[in-house]
């Protein structure tokens, strides 16, 4: 199905950076309405590079803006009210228009700022019933509903939760080529999830469910920090190059070239990872040198330690960031 064919829910960016803008501009790509749209981001400047960037997109700063953006404001004189009070700062498109409720929150704010975000949003969020997406690192969605829990009054306890869906993104997404993996919550229903997919799908290759929360730090251990794993790599190819008296430029060109040739073989082929290195490692050839050379320095037992490690501190960073208030 087609983003033109299906509902263009009403988007709420809460957070307007790299990652936030990757996704927005992914499924502007893909036809989606730029009238359905809005960002609320603290940074004055951040604002107008987007609306210059989109133009027509409404964005939102200041004290309410988070507000205005989930919970719609209730008519264009309102919005001017706030405006007049210096409770938000809008776009002339943002200042003239009516906002009506967002159907789906993105949470894409750092995960350190996440809780003091979330308990300032706790009401509109039980009461309006949104289905929230957070892309905030190591964040568990067992801590998002504590601060939505912490956030409300008493008189909204009994609301039942919002959906929440948990992306862990990569970088390639800025460039429309990202891995994400996704865990639901129990409230999520089989549209909210594919929503969320279809939605990542806007800036990721490959989106993947996991059923076990847990394994959302394996993802970030594999596609999450994997990105970094492939630039060492080619840096270090590209160093050896230049060691070897190559220029730079030339090294790198063919370096990364590489890199692509084989993600591409590997994306396309019905071998198997072990079948197509096989396949070009004639024995006593030149190739077999090098994985040798590799095997020997443990290069194998190093990606798996360095996966394991990032995967660790996934957890560690979930703890810390999302632990109950002292």
């Amino acid at each position: 199905m087609t983003q033109q064919q299906q509902h263009q829910a009403r988007l709420a960016f809460i957070g307007g950076g790299n990652m936030a803008e990757a996704i927005l501009g992914g499924l502007l790509a893909c036809g989606y309405p730029l009238s359905q749209c809005v960002v609320s981001e603290p940074i004055q400047a951040r604002c107008e590079f987007l609306q210059t960037k989109y133009p027509g997109l409404q964005t939102l700063s200041g004290s309410q803006a988070n507000q205005l953006a989930v919970n719609g404001s209730q008519s264009s004189s309102h919005t001017s009210e706030l405006i007049n009070d210096g409770s938000i700062h809008v776009n002339a498109t943002a200042a003239s228009t009516h906002f009506p409720p967002a159907e789906v929150v993105i949470l894409a704010v750092k995960p350190q700022v996440l809780r003091a975000v979330v308990e300032d949003l706790a009401a509109v969020l039980r009461s309006r019933q949104p289905l929230v997406i957070s892309i905030a690192a190591g964040i568990e969605t067992s801590a998002i509903a504590r601060f939505m829990a912490e956030g409300a009054s008493s008189d909204l306890q009994s609301k039942d939760l919002p959906p929440v869906i948990r992306v862990m993104p990569n970088t390639p997404a800025l460039v429309l080529e990202g891995a994400a993996g996704m865990y639901a919550t129990a409230e999520a229903t089989a549209e909210h999830r594919r929503v969320a997919e279809s939605l990542m799908g806007a800036v990721s290759k490959q989106v993947s469910w996991v059923e076990s929360e847990s394994l959302v730090d394996t993802v970030t251990g594999i596609s999450g920090s994997g990105p970094a794993y492939f630039f060492l790599m080619m840096e270090a190819m590209e160093n050896a190059g230049v060691a070897l008296g190559m220029d730079r430029e030339t090294a790198k060109a063919l370096t990364i070239q590489t890199c692509l040739g084989a993600a591409k073989m590997a994306q396309l082929s019905d071998d198997d990872l072990k079948t197509l290195r096989l396949k070009v490692t004639s024995p006593q050839g030149t190739t077999d040198a090098a994985i040798k050379a590799f095997e020997a320095g443990g290069f194998c037992e190093l990606v798996e330690k360095g996966v394991i490690a990032a995967d660790a501190r996934s957890r560690t960073l979930a703890k810390e960031l999302g632990g109950s208030k002292l």
